[in-house]
């Protein structure tokens, strides 16, 4: 199963950062939501070319995730 790591989506958004819609995703995987944070004052300038009034990032959760199978004892 492949892991849980996070990604950096670039949305486009109108007036006031309202109805927004994700127009590109970084290609770079980060480890942990705070690292994806990190980055976002570096990589949102590399999308000034979008045709938006606003351009945001949204650090994203992706990959697989086992779920946790616990039983428990019935209660007498």
């Amino acid at each position: 199963m492949e892991p849980v790591f996070y990604v950096m989506a670039i949305l486009g958004c109108g007036d006031g950062q309202l109805q927004c819609r994700e127009v590109r995703v970084e290609p770079v995987r980060y480890r942990s939501a705070a690292q994806c944070q990190v980055a976002m004052a570096q990589t949102l300038p590399r999308h000034a070319d979008l045709s938006f009034p606003t351009i945001v990032a949204s650090c994203q959760q992706r990959g697989a995730r086992m779920a946790r199978n616990e039983t428990r004892a019935p209660r007498s």
